[in-house]
């Protein structure tokens, strides 16, 4: 049996490993085109593309998996089954209708909620309590297809999407083995989506990245740890963009914060971090950046003594 696999994250990459690891027979791989990286703008693979060579496994790079010759491409290899995990393009129905067993995707949300690009981060922006893995069929609509089975996954207080990417693509894989005998035997469940309770997550934007101090201190922490260690969250000081990357937890209804003060106004500078007036108490920052430099511990940006007390962020 040929399967085609299709990803391009990271969080791909322990789906792809568990099939060649069971001895399923990947014949190629599926990725996005290298992409410039970094200031110094280096074409980079894709980290499936990456292990996708290291196991010798031949590697497509679309730039438009809908254009005829893409689509031919993945026909030539003849798959029987076609196993995506956040590949990133939308597959033509030429692709969907290739092989025999279907086309899977190994999505990180409890659909149908959160379907679309963004699941991880939209889920802890929004202050969710847990997430998870559907294994799901794939149909023509974004993540619209019926569901095989999924898998549950708490989300702590201190977990980023960094940490539930990892935790998530780990439990993608696991579900896709104990799954994969059921599918290729008919076994497997086939279970409707309730488009009723379908929720969207779309891919986030700049100006998701933006602070607003006049949300709640919970709010606010949610935002940052939902876009680390992607972006981060950002707000202006002196005009410039001024980056957020960590936030210690919440405080809500703090002493400090007097009623007095606008929200975003620096309460109080130390080691330990730069306390900010929210819309219902305070957060304290404890990893930034400001514009031109490197993300530091607030510790050593305090020291350089620019920042002051009463200080408005906008």
């Amino acid at each position: 049996m040929n399967i085609v696999f299709m990803g391009t994250p990271d969080f791909a990459v322990p789906s792809l490993e568990a099939l060649l690891k069971e001895g399923y027979n990947v014949v190629g791989v599926v990725t996005q085109p290298d992409r410039p990286q970094g200031r110094k703008k280096i074409l980079t693979p894709t980290p499936v593309k990456e292990a996708a060579l290291r196991h010798g496994l031949p590697v497509l790079q679309p730039l438009r998996m809908r254009a005829p010759e893409a689509v031919a491409e993945v026909a030539a290899l003849r798959p029987d089954l076609i196993v995506t995990a956040a590949y990133g393009q939308i597959l033509p129905k030429g692709v969907l209708d290739l092989p025999q067993y279907g086309c899977l995707n190994v999505h990180g949300s409890l659909l149908p909620k959160y379907r679309g690009g963004a699941p991880i981060q939209r889920s802890i922006i929004n202050g969710e309590k847990e997430t998870g893995i559907t294994l799901m069929y794939m149909a023509g609509g974004i993540d619209t297809g019926d569901m095989i089975a999924k898998a549950v996954v708490p989300i702590e207080d201190e977990d980023t999407s960094g940490t539930m990417f990892e935790k998530l693509s780990q439990a993608g894989a696991k579900l896709l083995m104990e799954q994969l005998p059921l599918i290729l035997t008919g076994k497997a469940a086939r279970i409707p989506q309730n488009d009723a309770e379908s929720t969207y997550a779309s891919n986030l934007t700049r100006e998701d990245e933006r602070i607003d101090w006049n949300a709640t201190s919970r709010e606010i922490y949610n935002r940052v740890r939902g876009l680390v260690p992607f972006s981060g969250g950002f707000t202006l000081w002196n005009g410039d963009v001024f980056k957020v990357w960590a936030i210690a937890k919440p405080v809500e209804q703090t002493a400090s914060a007097t009623s007095g003060q606008v929200p975003g106004t620096v309460l109080e500078l130390s080691e330990h971090g730069i306390e900010v007036k929210t819309g219902d108490g305070s957060v304290l920052l404890t990893e930034v950046q400001p514009a031109g430099k490197k993300a530091m511990q607030v510790g050593e940006f305090v020291r350089g003594g620019q920042m002051k007390k009463g200080m408005v962020l906008s």
